[in-house]
C-alpha cells in the first residue's frame, strides 16, 4: 500500500487523477476500521489532513460552506444556530475521539445508509461540492447517494465543500440504536421547518439501502399545513395530520432485517420519530412566535 501526502488541494486533485483508486483519508474513522478488520485493501491511501482549506468554514447569507474535514467537534461547538438538526446529529456520533476527527465528507464519502450526518444534511438541504482537474461540480445530497456505501463522485473527484442551507427554522434529529451512545444507528431520521418557503424537508437513514428523503409525506405535510394556516397562525398542528405524515414516512422506508434490528421495528421506529420530531418543531416554531400562537387545540404527539 503506497501512502500519498499532498500539501495543496491541486496535488491533490493531481494525485487522484493519476491513481483514481487512491482512498482519500482525513479523520480516518470508517477507512481504518475497515483496512484493521481486512476488509479493504486499497493500493493507495490519500492523507488530505495538510490541506488547509478542507478544515476551515465560511458562514455566507443563505448557506454555510463546510470544508470536507471539519469534524464534528467544530459543527458542535460553532455552528449550532446555523445548522442545528446536523449539530444534533453530530452530537450523537461516536465518542469524543471520533467526534474530533470524523467529520461529514468523510460520511458522504463512506456513503453508508447508517451514516449520522444523512438525515440531517437532506433535511437542511445540502450540496455536494466534488471537483477533480476536470472542474467543479455541484450534487444535490438527495441525488449523491447511489447505493450501499457508493456515491455519485466519478474515480478521479474528492469533496471539496458541503454547501449546506442554514437554518430558517427549527430542526430535529432522533436515532435509534441499541444503546445510548457509540452506536451505529438502527435508524434515524432528521427533519427541518422551512418557514421562509413554508416547507418541510425529513430525511430517514439506515431505513433503505440508501439514505433518503420522505418525499410523499413532505409533500403531504407541506400540503396541510398550507391549506389549514397552520405556518400564520401557529396553531398546533391536528392528531390526525401528524399521524398520517408517520405513516408517510414509514411507507418510504424500504429496510432490512439484520442483526440490529427487523425491518418491521425500522418502519415502526421511523414513524414514531417521524410524529415527535415533528412535534418537537412545531412547539418550537409555535414557541418562537415565528407564526402566531393560538390557545387550544390538541397537542401534536
Amino acid at each position: 500500500m503506497e501512502f500519498l501526502r499532498p500539501a495543496t488541494w491541486e496535488e491533490a486533485l493531481a494525485a487522484k487523477a493519476e491513481h483514481p483508486s487512491a482512498v482519500p483519508i482525513a479523520g480516518g474513522t470508517d477507512v481504518m476500521v475497515e483496512i484493521n478488520f481486512d476488509h479493504r485493501r486499497p493500493t493507495h491511501l490519500m492523507d488530505l489532513n495538510r490541506i488547509r482549506d478542507l478544515h476551515e468554514w465560511e458562514v455566507g447569507d443563505e448557506t454555510v460552506r463546510l470544508g470536507a474535514s471539519v469534524p464534528y467537534s467544530k459543527i458542535i461547538d460553532q455552528l449550532a444556530t446555523e445548522l442545528p438538526g446536523l449539530a444534533l446529529a453530530s452530537h450523537t456520533v461516536g465518542s469524543p475521539q471520533i467526534r474530533n476527527r470524523g467529520s461529514v465528507g468523510g460520511n458522504l464519502g463512506a456513503a453508508s445508509p447508517a451514516g449520522d450526518s444523512h438525515p440531517a444534511l437532506l433535511a437542511a438541504g445540502a450540496e455536494v461540492e466534488a471537483e477533480s482537474v476536470r472542474g467543479t461540480r455541484f450534487i444535490p445530497v438527495e441525488e449523491f447517494y447511489t447505493g450501499v456505501k457508493r456515491n455519485a463522485l466519478a474515480e478521479d473527484e474528492l469533496i471539496k465543500r458541503v454547501h449546506i442551507k442554514k437554518a430558517d427554522g427549527p430542526q430535529q434529529f432522533s436515532k435509534v440504536g441499541t444503546r445510548n451512545a457509540m452506536v451505529i444507528a438502527v435508524c434515524a431520521f432528521g427533519i427541518a421547518l422551512h418557514p421562509e418557503t413554508r416547507t418541510v424537508r425529513a430525511g430517514i437513514g439506515s431505513a433503505a439501502p440508501t439514505p433518503l428523503r420522505a418525499t410523499a409525506a413532505e409533500e403531504f405535510l407541506n400540503a396541510a399545513l398550507e391549506e389549514g394556516g397552520y405556518w400564520d397562525s401557529g396553531k398546533v398542528i391536528a392528531p390526525s395530520v401528524a399521524r398520517q405524515f408517520a405513516v408517510l414516512c414509514s411507507g418510504a422506508c424500504n429496510p432490512i432485517d439484520d442483526v440490529r434490528g427487523s425491518a418491521a421495528y425500522r418502519r415502526r421506529a421511523v414513524g414514531v420519530m417521524a410524529r415527535r420530531t415533528l412535534g418537537w418543531t412545531w412547539e418550537s416554531y409555535r414557541a418562537s412566535g415565528m407564526g402566531r400562537t393560538t390557545e387550544g387545540g390538541a397537542q401534536c404527539a
